[in-house]
């Protein structure tokens, strides 16, 4: 039986020969289908709360301006990248993997089925008590009220941080749970379930975007909201069900903490100045012991009171955290597809769809970033099947950071694409406005196609199959074997960070003195602003950061290579 041999498979060695010569999944694919499937489901149900959050809390009866939707929009997503860390600690040291996944999904149900409660006249009057009276004006009109209090905030934002503690821990462990099913298979093995890995979460999206913020839109929020409970709920049970085939591993430990006790050690001057002393003395077997003293001087072979492993897992941390730092920028254009992207699409010609009911359904401004997972979906697989066996041949198959760094080339070439046709947008609407109306609003749009904004899109999905899929596997390959939950977290945290930062930025450039964002009258018109400064602000920061990149990735590789040589040949010499 699967589950049998995986267990079996689990107690010997990971890397063995005649494992890395079978089939990738053979024997593991029940294990490898439930994680991909629990992770499209559980994507599905994520993308169905984010989709039209921002519409949902902006009509009635809540009627929330559109800043102050947008700030409950920032906080979740925010929420959801900064506690993946602590969900990998979590696994890593207390409750597993596996377990971890399962309460995760069991919190994220629970504040999912709040949604369809929040959404239905009933269960929001006797959680929320009596709406106020609503304001059917667009906020994008000098004639806008001041903002009243938020209707329900508590129960809203409330269900938002419940979600936000699932999809975080959720996040940091499903990854890594899913590459520990065929690990033992080899790198090329686990390099093709990230491909599978992150085809399923752009189903998912796909599936969410296309189906879930349709219904949403346009028949109602109550059911747009039961369809993704009801995907996390099945996505638990399959999870559940999934326990007699998956590979699991009991917690054994993270080093967080002792990344800070072995930090704080290798500090003190006093004591590393003493340790050299006599390590110069001692032991000749260091090549470098300028360059390594600072992490040697903790070890019990040097004095100090930390093993050897524990000092090379903080070590190969210090050596992954410029990676993630380098990554930020690129997050911070990449969240713009959801954010300034979507506001762009809001002020262009968006088509009209057929009547299908006695009242007209509207095209979904969610529907825009569905073209970035389209072409994910269509892209992995010829990647995964053509074009990297190929390259594989012939021994041109690029490494992972040599992947990021193409994938920042093409996020940057999306904020300049984006920036130009916001220059455009901007030129014609001084000429000519039209008025469409998106979800209950009113927006003054240029007379110009949405499908111009195809390109920024296409672009910042091409990054996707390089630099995301290859910033999963190294933040994998290169994590110690403690603490890769912990890792996987500090990986999306960053992600976290660069979405913050594009946060930041925009209200700097709001600032009167900068003034690109600050000339409109209110909550949604941009066309007395200059977001093209803002998109080609961002493309110049990515441009810098790849160039630094670059460098960054060049010294890691070097180093990787060396203590590969070293370790290749003291094996020789045993």
């Amino acid at each position: 039986m699967e589950g049998a041999g995986g267990r079996a498979e689990e107690r010997a060695p990971l890397l063995g020969a005649a494992a890395a010569r079978r089939p990738a999944f053979e024997g593991r694919r029940l294990a490898c289908a439930a994680v991909l499937l629990t992770e499209l489901l559980e994507r599905a149900a994520f993308y169905g709360v984010t989709a039209n959050l921002v519409l949902f809390l902006n009509g009635q009866p809540f009627g929330w301006e559109g800043a102050q939707a947008s700030q409950a929009l920032l906080l979740f997503m925010g929420l959801t990248y900064l506690v993946s860390p602590f969900g990998g600690w979590l696994a890593d040291a207390r409750l597993g993997r596996a377990r971890a996944i399962l309460l995760s999904l069991a919190l994220y149900l629970v504040g999912m089925l709040a949604f369809p409660m929040l959404a239905a006249p009933a269960t929001r009057a006797a959680l929320c008590g009596a709406p106020r009276p609503t304001r059917g004006l667009n906020c994008s009109v000098p004639t806008c009220a001041d903002a009243p209090a938020r209707y329900c905030a508590p129960a809203a934002l409330g269900a938002l941080a419940v979600v936000g503690l699932g999809v975080g821990a959720v996040k940091a462990n499903i990854t890594p749970f899913g590459a520990d099913q065929v690990k033992d298979r080899g790198p090329e093995a686990t390099r093709r379930f990230f491909n599978w890995f992150y085809w399923s979460i752009n189903l998912g999206a796909i599936i969410s975007l296309g189906g879930i913020a349709y219904i949403q839109q346009n028949v109602s929020f109550v059911s747009g909201y039961i369809v993704p409970a009801v995907c996390i709920g099945v996505s638990f049970l399959l999870f559940l069900c999934g326990q007699s085939v998956f590979i699991t591993k009991p917690p054994d430990g993270s080093a967080f903490t002792d990344v800070v006790k072995i930090l704080a050690y290798s500090c003190r001057p006093q004591k590393r100045m003493g340790e050299r002393d006599h390590s110069g003395e001692g032991s000749g077997v260091f090549q470098q012991p300028s360059k390594h003293s600072l992490f040697d001087s903790c070890k019990m072979s040097r004095g100090g009171p930390y093993t050897e492993d524990k000092v090379d897992d903080v070590r190969a941390l210090v050596k992954i955290v410029p990676v993630f730092l380098a990554l930020i920028p690129y997050w911070t254009v990449y969240f713009q597809m959801q954010t300034t992207y979507v506001l762009q699409s809001l002020h262009l010609r968006i088509p009209e769809i057929s009547r299908i009911t006695a009242t007209a359904h509207t095209f979904p401004a969610a529907w825009l970033t569905m073209f970035d997972a389209v072409l994910i979906l269509l892209l992995i697989p010829l990647k995964d099947k053509l074009v990297d066996p190929i390259l594989r041949r012939h021994g041109l198959l690029p490494s992972s950071l040599k992947r990021i760094a193409v994938g920042m080339f093409f996020v940057m070439c999306s904020a300049f694409a984006a920036g130009i046709l916001e220059s455009k947008r901007l030129d014609l609407v001084k000429e000519k406005t039209i008025n469409q109306t998106i979800g209950k609003v009113v927006y003054f749009a240029a007379d110009l196609p949405v499908w111009w904004q195809l390109p920024q899109y296409v672009l910042i999905g091409i990054s996707e199959i390089f630099a995301s899929i290859a910033g999963l596997e190294f933040a994998y390959a290169a994590a110690p074997k403690s603490m890769q939950s912990a890792v996987m977290g500090l990986f999306f945290f960053f992600s976290g960070v660069g979405s913050f930062v594009g946060s930041g930025l925009l209200a700097l450039v709001s600032v009167t003195a900068i003034g690109w964002m600050s000339n409109h009258t209110d909550f949604g018109n941009i066309n007395g602003c200059h977001l093209n400064y803002y998109f080609f602000l961002l493309a110049a920061i990515q441009g810098a950061t790849l160039l630094l990149f670059l460098v960054v990735s060049v010294r890691f590789e070097r180093q990787r290579a060396r203590a590969h040589g070293t370790l290749t040949a003291a094996s020789r010499r045993a």
